[in-house]
């Protein structure tokens, strides 16, 4: 059977499994094993040989398994069908999103070089960013989705540091502001010298692998907290990373001696998630136009952040962009109640359907205070000018009846 022109959903059932390797069981087993063992010393070294990148691997052999630090079946199964959504040429599973984002930046990144990162981050991002690079004396610049590209590249020359890596969310957590990829990856290669490329790296989580392919516009790498849509039951932390053979090749090898690869059990959880992501993202992605259309009409709300509303702005520029860079709408929804804390927080409270927890992407719908809790770490100020305020409620809307999700926001509306 030709698999070539079939599409991703379809391939999420079996792709890179060969049944006759386990005893004929129809899904991938948990392979709960330190160690392999060799046929013989040369296939051992052979092995090693790829693994360390002594050599690159023939056009026939197979890639070997010798420790679960450096690969297990669930593992490699589960990236080479992650590659698949965003038609990258390898991909990186970790243990956890942010560790998917730190292993990328320190590979990328050295003392004296410069970050520029999109604005609003996820708070943990931010963190390490401003925090953690900062004490490895790694410099970093923030800049918002209005600015232009000179106003940019003029930052940058302003800093008097060199730049190494661009790194952006689009759309940004909390508000769904957006970033131009294109643009970013323009400035990468006017600001990138013969010795050394600037890197693009853009955090997709908010889009999932289904709704925008940043590779496609220019990136060079993309992240994922895996814990969110590719998860997507609560249930297991991940994060992954994706990208050219080369790249990716380099934060595997920071990988396997930091050690944060992703474990089997996570792995095959990961695999049964990915054969309903497709159904999963298009329910949620159907269910949140209606919630922001209710929204948008409710007189306690004061403003609807939501990608399908952006046509409504008369932005030609930002409206091109996002048809441009995007597939869908999406299923984040974030909105200014009419008040501050106290209003949002009995919002909050007042909830019985839509769980009040950080996270996103899930089956559930899950609401939150972004001002007090994701990116209550992120300096007052810079909050307020990225419109976090204390109104501001994010909600990640999930599989439930549009119709229930409906009326648990009006009462919870109602009760402020």
């Amino acid at each position: 059977m030709d698999y070539k022109n079939m599409n991703p959903e379809s391939l999420m059932m079996s792709h890179g499994y060969k049944p006759e390797l386990s005893e004929g069981a129809i899904k991938c087993p948990i392979f709960q094993t330190s160690t392999f063992v060799f046929k013989n010393a040369e296939e051992g070294k052979a092995f090693f040989e790829v693994a360390y990148g002594i050599r690159e691997k023939e056009k026939e052999e197979e890639l070997g398994l010798i420790y679960s630090r450096l690969n297990n079946p669930d593992l490699e199964i589960l990236e080479n069908r992650l590659c698949l959504w965003d038609k990258a040429e390898d991909c990186a599973v970790f243990e956890s999103g942010m560790s998917a984002i730190s292993t990328a930046m320190m590979e990328f990144l050295k003392p004296g070089d410069l970050i520029l990162c999109g604005r609003p981050l996820y708070g943990g991002t931010d963190h390490f960013v401003n925090h953690f690079l900062e004490k490895m004396g790694i410099h970093s610049i923030g800049f918002n989705s209005d600015m232009s590209k000179d106003e940019i590249i003029k930052l940058v020359k302003e800093s008097g540091h060199k730049l190494a890596m661009i790194h952006i969310e689009t759309p940004a957590n909390p508000t769904n502001a957006l970033f131009d990829i294109e643009m970013c990856s323009d400035i990468a290669k006017e600001l990138s010298s013969q010795e050394e490329k600037v890197i693009v790296s853009v955090d997709n989580t908010y889009m999932g692998p289904l709704w925008q392919h940043p590779l496609e516009h220019g990136a060079d790498i993309v992240l994922y907290s895996a814990t969110k849509y590719i998860g997507g039951h609560s249930d297991v932390i991940a994060g992954a990373c994706l990208g050219s053979k080369e790249l990716i090749g380099r934060i595997k090898g920071l990988r396997t001696f930091l050690g944060n690869m992703a474990g089997p059990w996570t792995g095959w959880l990961l695999m049964r998630s990915l054969e309903t992501l497709k159904v999963r993202m298009d329910q949620q992605a159907e269910n949140a136009k209606y919630v922001a259309e209710f929204l948008k009409q409710h007189p306690k709300v004061e403003k609807v952040y939501y990608l399908g509303f952006i046509e409504d702005d008369n932005d030609p520029i930002k409206t091109a962009l996002y048809k441009k860079q995007y597939k869908a709408a999406g299923a984040m929804i974030a909105f200014d109640v009419k008040g501050g804390e106290k209003e949002a927080f009995k919002f909050l409270n007042s909830l019985k359907l839509i769980k009040l927890a950080v996270s996103l992407g899930s089956t559930e719908s899950l609401a939150e205070h972004p001002a007090t809790m994701t990116h209550v770490d992120i300096e007052a100020d810079v909050r307020k000018r990225l419109s976090i305020t204390d109104k501001l409620v994010r909600l990640s809307v999930g599989v439930e009846n549009s119709k229930d999700i409906i009326w648990d926001v009006e009462q919870a509306l109602e009760a402020i």
